[in-house]
């Protein structure tokens, strides 16, 4: 809970609001950082600049292994051949 209270209040709104505004958009706190961490992991993949384990910890996962789960749910791929596609 205390994760969602101090986002939302970098954002200058209560949680119950954050949530609100969230629901009357028909998503959820957890998708929409969902998609955010998908959308940075691409960006840092395709930019070879850091690891795939490096990657993992920017997008907020503690463990490569939970990352790379998340990478092939969202992509159908794992990491390693995301980047060796590019």
């Amino acid at each position: 809970m205390t994760f969602h209270v101090n986002r939302a209040s970098k954002l200058g709104l209560s949680r119950q609001t954050l949530f609100r505004k969230l629901k009357a958009e028909g998503v959820t706190f957890e998708l929409v950082l969902d998609e955010l961490r998908q959308q940075l992991a691409l960006y840092y993949l395709n930019g070879k600049k850091v690891s795939i384990n490096q990657t993992a910890y920017l997008v907020g996962f503690s463990e490569p292994a939970a990352f790379s789960r998340a990478f092939k749910r969202w992509t159908g791929s794992s990491p390693r051949m995301a980047r060796l596609k590019r």
